[in-house]
C-alpha cells in the first residue's frame, strides 16, 4: 500500500484546565482555596471557573534581613512592640497635626443602678427619691398631671458598659473622630491613649490622634462644639477637651480664676444679703436682682450698682465677718500649691468685694487679686452704697487678663482662665485655653473646653499630668 499507516498516538490526559500538576489532586473533592494577592478580584467565578492569570500563592521577596513596608520589625517573643512612628517627630521640613482628646468621666453623675459600676464608686443600695415607673406621680386625681409626661431622655451608655470609661467609650469616641475628614495626603488616623488615673477603671482618658481633622473642613473651635461631640458627651457621661499637641497645652505660665462659684461654691452677693438680718428683706432684694440679670433684663454692671446700693449703711467690718463662711471649692489649695510648685502664676479676677477677693488671695496664695472696690464713708465707717472705679465685669476682666499677661511676659497661648459665668466669656475667649467650671450651659457652649467634676484639681489633666504625678506635685 502506498499510504504509510499512522500510528495511533498514545492517549493522554490534557493539562488544559488543570490548576495543578497532580492529577489526583486536581479531581480531589475537596480542594484548597487559592491564594489571591490583593489586587486581583475575589468573586464567585473565582471559585467556580478557573482564573488562568491567578497566582497560587502571592509573590514573596525573601527576607534580606532589611526591615521594610513589606516585613516590617516586629519583636514576636518577649515584649510585643510596633516599630510605627505616629507619636513621632515628623521628618525634616513637616509639621506634626496630632489632636490631644481627653476623656474624664463624670462620676458625680453616675448612675447608682449601673450594669457594670467601677468598684471605685460607692453606690448606695436604696433610692428614695425616686418613684417607680409604674406608680403615678401622685394619689390626687385633682392634682394629677392632665398631659403626659415630656420624653425622657435615653438611657446613658455608661450605666450599661461601666460607669468609668470603657474601652467601648474609647472605641465609640474614635468611630466618632474617624467620620471627619483628614487633612489631604492623609489617608490613616492613628490613634494611642493613656489612662491617666487608674488602668482598669479609669475616669480620666487621654488620647493622641493622628492627624487632626482638615482646618479647611472643621476648625478647632467648630469641632469642639459640633453636635456629635455633645451628643457623645450625653450618651456615655463624659466631658471631652480637644486641644492641639503643643508645648504650651503641657507648660501654662498663668492661671487666672474667677472667684463666685468657681474658687468658691458661693455667690459673694448673695452670700453678703443672707447674713443680713436687717432690714429683713435685703435677701429677697437681691435675689430679685440677680435673677433678672440670669434673664438678661439687666446688665452685670447695672445690677451689680442696684445690689451694692442695697448694701447702703452696711458697717465695712462686716465683711470680716464673712471670712468663715467661704466654702473654698474642693480641690482648690492643692491645685495652686502643684501651680507654684510648676512655677506658674496665679491670678483671681472676681465680680465681688476686694476686701473680701484680697483676704482669699493671700490666704491661698495667689499672686494678683482685682476686684469692686466698694466706698466707706471714713466718718462712720460704713458702706455708701457706691462703687469706685471701673466695676469687674465681662470687659474688665479681659482687660485685667491682658495686662496681668504682660506684666508676667507669659504669651497668651501659655494662659488658661477658669470661670462660670456669662461675664467671664471674654476673658475664657483671651486665653490660649478658656475652662468653663460647673458653668452655665452657655458659657459651657461658647468655651473651649469644660470641667463638670467636683474636684478643680482636675484642671491638671487638661495638662497632660497623670494621677501620680499630682500626688508629686500636691505633697
Amino acid at each position: 500500500m502506498a499510504s504509510a499507516e499512522v500510528k495511533a498516538k498514545r492517549p493522554q490526559m490534557g493539562h488544559a484546565g488543570r490548576r495543578t500538576s497532580s492529577f489526583l489532586r486536581e479531581h480531589q473533592q475537596s480542594r484548597p482555596q487559592k491564594q489571591l494577592d490583593s489586587s486581583s478580584h475575589f468573586g464567585i467565578d473565582t471559585v467556580v471557573e478557573d482564573l488562568q492569570a491567578a497566582r497560587l500563592s502571592p509573590q514573596q521577596n525573601p527576607f534580606t534581613g532589611v526591615p521594610g513596608r513589606d516585613q516590617p520589625p516586629r519583636i514576636v517573643e518577649g515584649v510585643i512592640h510596633d516599630f510605627s512612628h505616629p507619636d513621632c517627630c515628623p521628618p525634616r521640613g513637616q509639621r506634626s497635626n496630632r489632636l490631644i482628646a481627653t476623656l474624664i468621666y463624670k462620676a458625680a453623675a453616675a448612675a447608682s443602678n449601673s450594669l457594670a459600676p467601677s468598684p471605685r464608686l460607692t453606690t448606695s443600695t436604696s433610692d428614695t427619691t425616686s418613684i417607680p415607673a409604674n406608680l403615678a406621680p401622685t394619689t390626687d386625681i385633682d392634682a394629677f398631671p392632665l398631659e403626659p409626661p415630656a420624653a425622657s431622655d435615653p438611657e446613658p451608655l455608661d450605666h450599661l458598659y461601666g460607669s468609668y470609661i470603657s474601652p467601648l467609650c474609647i472605641t465609640s469616641f474614635l468611630h466618632l473622630m474617624s467620620s471627619f475628614p483628614l487633612p489631604p495626603g492623609e489617608e490613616d488616623l492613628t490613634s494611642s491613649h493613656r489612662c491617666l488615673d487608674d488602668p482598669d477603671h479609669p475616669f480620666v482618658v487621654e488620647l493622641t490622634l493622628s492627624h487632626a481633622p482638615s482646618d479647611e473642613f472643621l476648625q478647632l473651635e467648630d469641632l469642639r462644639k459640633h453636635e456629635l461631640i455633645y451628643r457623645f458627651e450625653r450618651e456615655w457621661n463624659v466631658d471631652v477637651v480637644l486641644q492641639k499637641d503643643t508645648p504650651w497645652r503641657r507648660h501654662p505660665r498663668l492661671v487666672v480664676f474667677d472667684m463666685d462659684s468657681t474658687l468658691i461654691t458661693q455667690e459673694v452677693i448673695d452670700l453678703l444679703a443672707a447674713n443680713i438680718s436687717d432690714p429683713p428683706d435685703l435677701a429677697a432684694k437681691v435675689a430679685d436682682i440677680t435673677h433678672r440679670a440670669m434673664l438678661g433684663e439687666l446688665e452685670f454692671d447695672a445690677a451689680f450698682r442696684e445690689r451694692v446700693a442695697l448694701l447702703k449703711g452696711l458697717p465695712a467690718t462686716f465683711f470680716e465677718q464673712l471670712r468663715p463662711v467661704l466654702d473654698v471649692t474642693k480641690g482648690v489649695p492643692q491645685l495652686l500649691k502643684a501651680l507654684r510648685r510648676l512655677g506658674v502664676k496665679t491670678a483671681v479676677l472676681s465680680g465681688g468685694f476686694l476686701p473680701l477677693t484680697s483676704w482669699l488671695a493671700a490666704e491661698l496664695g495667689i499672686d494678683h487679686a482685682h476686684a469692686n472696690e466698694v466706698v466707706i464713708d471714713e466718718a462712720t465707717g460704713k458702706l455708701t452704697g457706691e462703687v469706685k472705679g471701673t466695676i469687674v465685669g465681662k470687659e474688665r476682666k479681659r482687660e485685667l487678663l491682658l495686662q496681668i499677661a504682660a506684666q508676667e511676659k507669659v504669651d497668651l497661648s501659655q494662659v488658661v482662665a477658669v470661670g462660670d459665668g456669662a461675664n467671664d466669656l471674654a476673658m475664657l475667649a483671651t486665653a490660649g485655653l478658656g475652662v468653663a467650671w460647673n458653668a452655665k450651659p452657655r458659657v459651657q457652649m461658647e468655651a473651649s473646653a469644660r470641667l463638670n467634676g467636683e474636684s478643680l484639681l482636675d484642671l491638671l489633666y487638661l495638662f497632660g499630668f497623670t494621677s501620680e504625678e499630682v500626688d508629686m506635685l500636691t505633697a
